[in-house]
């Protein structure tokens, strides 16, 4: 039988559009801490958000891959269908894509490159590497617990201290300040992910937190991580940026999803509440950016 030819449907499913927020979030909390140390330069600014969209789809394409291969996407599953496991795109389709993604990634990282420097090689490297080693290669990140700090550092740290390096030439206190509270839920963005397929996951031998340290560690997590996030605003505002506070305004919101989340059960519940999260990430990312703007 002839494998029918993907649909542009598909393909954007298999880049997992809601997760693009992760990528977003970063390069505009970066962007606006370079607004409030007196700089933004929009080329860098933009060719970061191109950059931060590019590896974050192309690491969706290897999860797609490489979960599929490893057998965790299996019908069992209580997520989103996934492409390749799903049979609606082939495994050499997909690494085609990814390769494609990850090259037009590094392709815009040349231009961040005459900008920044090697510092940029070092950022884009350790990138690409890291969104292939999450599921892929000899030793995956994600099979053995290290997501959650994967998604801290580099949707964190990385990403937001990186957008300020390429338009500052140097990396503000208050970008490393405020990477953590967007480093924080985007992992709890994994969290409920994880949460949901632990079962799954289990039976696949992908030892993520979840599967590791079970659902009240995975509950705990959550919560912590959205307490983390709304903490800080509150300790910049009290530390001279009042503005800052807007970051704490979607704390209420912030506990419903933490009520919400230990009531669900897997299936449409978390996957719901997986999109609310990654909602939430870009609310109050745009609540900080704000912040910064104004005050």
């Amino acid at each position: 039988m002839t494998r029918s030819r993907p649909t542009t449907r598909t393909w954007v499913a298999a880049a997992r559009p809601r997760t693009l927020t992760a990528a977003v979030a970063p390069v505009a909390i970066g962007t606006a801490c370079a607004h409030a140390a007196g700089g933004v330069a929009w080329g860098p600014a933009a060719a970061a958000l191109a950059g931060a969209a590019l590896i974050q789809i192309g690491t969706n394409f290897a999860n797609d891959v490489f979960d599929a291969e490893k057998g965790a996407d299996t019908a069992d599953r209580k997520g989103p269908v996934r492409a390749v496991a799903a049979g609606l795109i082939s495994a050499a389709a997909m690494r085609t894509a990814m390769v494609a993604a990850f090259a037009l990634a590094v392709a815009v990282g040349g231009y961040l490159v005459s900008v920044g420097g090697w510092p940029v090689v070092a950022i884009g490297v350790a990138s690409v590497a890291a969104g292939v080693a999450y599921t892929g290669g000899p030793w995956p990140l994600g099979y053995h617990g290290l997501g959650d700090v994967f998604v801290m550092i580099f949707f964190g740290q990385v990403a937001v201290c990186g957008t300020a390096y390429v338009q500052l030439g140097t990396v503000p206190a208050l970008a490393w300040w405020l990477s953590v509270p967007v480093g924080a839920v985007a992992t709890a963005i994994l969290v409920v992910n994880n949460l949901r397929d632990r079962e799954t996951d289990a039976g696949a031998g992908k030892r993520t937190l979840a599967v590791r340290l079970g659902r009240r560690f995975a509950l705990a997590e959550y919560a912590g991580l959205l307490a983390i996030a709304h903490a800080v605003p509150v300790v910049l505002a009290v530390s001279g940026r009042p503005w800052c506070l807007l970051g704490a305004v979607t704390a209420p919101w912030a506990l419903l999803l933490v009520r919400a989340l230990i009531r669900a059960v897997p299936g449409p519940a978390m996957n719901r509440l997986l999109g609310a999260t990654a909602q939430l990430l870009l609310v109050q990312s745009v609540a900080l950016a704000i912040g910064l703007a104004v005050g």
